[in-house]
């Protein structure tokens, strides 16, 4: 981390929720300390001259299950954190949930403790997103059918530890394998309760809801569908105001029509925000890896079991953003806060990441106008990736 004070000039600021034109963001020991017009920085500040395009915070994605070529599933261990976190980063997503898909006890108790020992020492470790294993089996995707299985007292208990121990728990669940008082107790304890992989009626998830649940896993894939007469988990996360929902932005997981229907559609405070479901493909070059014995291959940026299940995503949050802005037609500053402000404020984190405001974490991406990906700073310098 850097003492000295900087001003970056040259591209037009994207702080969270607005722009800022012909305006400078200045810093200090890695810290954002405002945003000022450029006749009013000190002429002893040193100045970083950017050639155009768009300053924005960080991405913070909620789902990413791996990256750089591994899974966390795979290994739960700081070193699988570090190679993931820095894989995102390269790709502009400077805080991340690491997430582990339905396992078994052993290994999410081992993933738990991993994320508790990494919060501290790896940077972009934001906590710990579980997904699974209180599923349902008739929307298990490509979970592993036999680790799935109903919450018991013992693992109440233990996610209620774990909460006590993690910067930041989310754990996607669904009503078929939980019940209220379950949810009741886990948001009561801080975890961020997320509604997935399920095939509820609209009125379990209002219930759910009402519990404590405050999300939906990825919008419209793995749950009950709208419909005419029952609107299901997506009807329920559109009309419902206190549910957020993750969307994975990459044109195969969801139709851009109604990508462009949902993020118009949806009911606040609760928000639709991006996620890349990324696994080990992202931020390497292989074609293909493992998740619980099973081979999961990549074509073009599909990733599928051998039967055709989608099994994840190939997808940054760049690609997203410009997806949604050029398919479904969203103003820019929507979109980037979908990748930016939005799931920052979901985990209560959004006055240290996914901000530009005083006192965040000076973590940017810089883009181009047309929303390509330039460079990426950490504490406020450039960062310097080895190739992966």
């Amino acid at each position: 981390m850097t003492s000295s004070r900087k001003a970056f000039v040259g591209a037009e600021i994207f702080d969270g929720s607005q722009f800022h034109e012909d305006a400078a963001l200045v810093t200090g020991n890695g810290r954002v300390l405002g945003i000022q017009a450029l006749n009013e920085v000190p002429g002893t500040t040193e100045k970083i001259v950017l050639d155009g395009g768009i300053l924005a915070p960080g991405y913070v994605d909620l789902q990413v299950n791996g990256g750089g070529g591994v899974m966390f599933n795979s290994a739960p261990t700081v070193e699988t954190l570090t190679r993931m976190a820095q894989a995102h980063a390269r790709s502009g997503a400077t805080s991340i949930l690491p997430t582990l898909i339905t396992d078994t006890p052993e290994v999410t108790a081992r993933a738990v403790e991993t994320v508790a020992l990494a919060a501290s020492k790896v940077p972009g470790i934001a906590g710990l997103h579980l997904e699974g294993p209180h599923l349902a089996l008739s929307r298990k995707g490509a979970h592993d059918a036999t680790l799935i299985r109903p919450m018991t007292a013992g693992d109440l208990d233990a996610l209620v530890q774990a909460a006590k121990r993690l910067p930041v728990l989310k754990v996607t669940v669904a009503p078929e394998a939980v019940t209220l008082e379950q949810i009741r107790a886990l948001s009561d304890a801080g975890v961020l309760v997320s509604i997935g992989h399920t095939d509820c009626c609209y009125s379990d998830l209002a219930a759910a809801a009402e519990a404590g649940a405050r999300c939906v896993t990825h919008l419209f894939n793995a749950q009950s569908q709208l419909g005419n007469r029952e609107p299901g988990v997506v009807g329920a996360a559109l009309q419902l105001g206190a549910l957020s929902a993750g969307l994975i932005a990459d044109g195969i997981h969801v139709h851009p029509a109604s990508m462009s229907v949902a993020l118009h559609a949806k009911q606040g405070p609760g928000q639709i925000f991006l996620v890349s479901d990324a696994m080990a493909t992202a931020g390497s070059d292989i074609d293909s890896f493992t998740l619980n014995g099973r081979e999961i291959r990549r074509e073009t940026n599909r990733l599928t079991l051998a039967d055709g299940t989608l099994a994840g995503a190939h997808l940054d949050l760049t690609t997203a953003i410009r997806n949604v802005v050029e398919l479904c037609g969203l103003p820019l500053e929507k979109a980037l806060a979908m990748a930016t402000s939005v799931p920052a404020a979901l985990i209560g984190r959004d006055t240290d990441i996914g901000t530009l405001r005083p006192g965040a974490r000076a973590d940017m991406v810089l883009l181009s106008e047309d929303l390509e990906l330039m460079s990426v700073y950490l504490n406020a310098e450039k960062a310097l990736f080895e190739t992966p």
